[in-house]
Formats: C-alpha cells, sequence, structure tokens
C-alpha cells in the first residue's frame, strides 16, 4: 500500500494552528477584528511618528547626559548681566541669555519639559493664524499634556480635563492655567536653586577656563580660587 504525502511549505506547524489558518488566507479571508486590529497598531505607528517628528524639532531630555548636551555660551555672558538675573524671576525671563542658561540647569535635572512648556505657551497666545494655533494647540497637547505625552508636566488632573474639552475649539487661553501653575513651580522651587547651581555661580565670579589666580588693587596679597590670600609677592613680578 502507498503513502502519499503532502506538503504544504507555506504551513508552520510549529506555530499556533490560528497562526497557520491566517498565512493561507487572502487579506479579504481575514476576520474583521483581526483587520482591525492592524488597523489599530498602524494608528499607533503613525501617532509615534508625528511625536517624533515633534521631539526632533523640540529636542528631548531623554536618553541625554546633561553634561553632553549645553547650549548657552557661558563665557559670552558678563557677571554683572548675570548678576540681574538673580533679583528676580521675572528680571532671569527677560532675557535670552537667562532664560537658556535656565533652562540648562533644568536639563541637568532633567525638568526642562517646564520651561519649554512656558515657551511654547508663549509663542501660542502671539499667534494670530485661527489655523495655526488649532495646529500649535494640537501640538502643545500631545508634547505636554496628555497622558503619558513624551514631556509631560506635573499639573493636576481637573486642569488636564478642561484643556482636554476646550482643545477642540482651542481659544487663546486655553493653556492660561497650566502655564500659570508651571510658572509659579519654576519660580518657587526651581529658581532658588538655579540661584546655588555651579552653572549659575561660576557665571557671577566671572570664572573663565584656565584662570587659577585673581588680582585685587593691593600688592600685599594675591587670592587663589577658594577666596584664600597668599602674601607671595614673587607673582607680582
Amino acid at each position: 500500500m502507498e503513502t502519499f504525502v503532502f506538503l504544504f511549505p507555506q504551513l508552520n506547524f510549529s506555530a499556533l494552528k490560528e497562526e497557520a489558518y491566517f498565512k493561507i488566507l487572502g487579506p479579504k479571508d481575514l476576520p474583521v477584528a483581526t483587520m482591525q486590529d492592524n488597523r489599530s497598531r498602524k494608528d499607533g505607528k503613525d501617532k509615534k511618528s508625528r511625536i517624533t517628528r515633534l521631539l526632533t524639532k523640540s529636542g528631548s531630555h531623554e536618553n541625554v547626559s546633561p553634561e553632553k548636551k549645553t547650549t548657552t555660551k557661558n563665557s559670552d555672558v558678563s557677571p554683572e548681566a548675570a548678576l540681574k538675573w538673580g533679583e528676580s524671576f521675572e528680571e532671569l525671563l527677560k532675557h535670552s541669555d537667562g532664560v537658556e542658561m535656565f533652562t540648562e540647569f533644568l536639563r541637568s535635572e532633567f525638568s526642562e519639559e517646564n520651561i519649554e512648556f512656558w515657551l511654547a505657551c508663549n509663542d501660542y497666545k502671539s499667534t494670530r493664524s485661527d489655523s495655526k494655533r488649532l495646529n500649535k494647540a494640537k501640538t502643545i497637547y500631545a508634547l505636554y499634556i496628555e497622558a503619558d505625552a513624551p514631556k509631560e508636566i506635573n499639573i493636576d488632573h481637573p486642569t488636564k480635563v478642561t484643556i482636554q474639552q476646550n482643545i477642540r475649539c482651542p481659544t487663546v487661553s486655553c493653556f492660561d492655567a497650566a502655564q500659570s501653575k508651571v510658572y509659579s513651580l519654576m519660580k518657587k522651587d526651581s529658581y532658588s536653586r538655579f540661584l546655588q547651581s555651579n552653572i549659575y555661580l561660576r557665571v557671577i565670579k566671572g570664572k573663565r577656563p584656565g584662570i587659577t589666580m585673581y588680582r585685587r588693587r593691593s600688592r600685599s596679597c594675591v587670592f587663589n580660587d577658594h577666596g584664600e590670600a597668599t602674601s607671595n609677592t614673587d607673582v607680582w613680578l
């Protein structure tokens, strides 16, 4: 008696029966649930792709060392200018160099999303075109507000819900409540630490790379980096 063996290379018998079954079916024969799952995954990938493009434009702190990502040219900021930033948080935000240095400090604490959100809100409120404002509102919501956003800010749930409701037809004041909360957080918490940080103190002390001694008008002593006086007069010769 002869035995016939039929080989089906399209079937993977090591896989689940359902997987083998779907492999031999055409797209039209797939169950509706399977097609919906595929569509959901595709929509998820498209959304992630849009978020990735937005992050590429705005930058992200993820997997970035604070020491490697510094944008402020500290050597170009005079101690006199930096001292004015210590007068008030409002004074700091008036100067672009101050905002950059403050952003650098927040980045070192992995909280730069606060200043980025605050600046994005200012840009949003200055936008006159309704269509552009709508696009910016959606971008701000996707980046900073919605759950699990790439740069989600720390605001209370009722504020998030209000923004979620208003985002359908955003007004100029759509993000005002959230912006105010973030501003208060930076002013009361981050600003005081910034004034004590090495990033700021290094500038107001006028330190420059390669300089180890500071001369005073009196020839009787010289001050080193630690503020210690020495009477060695050879340095004046």
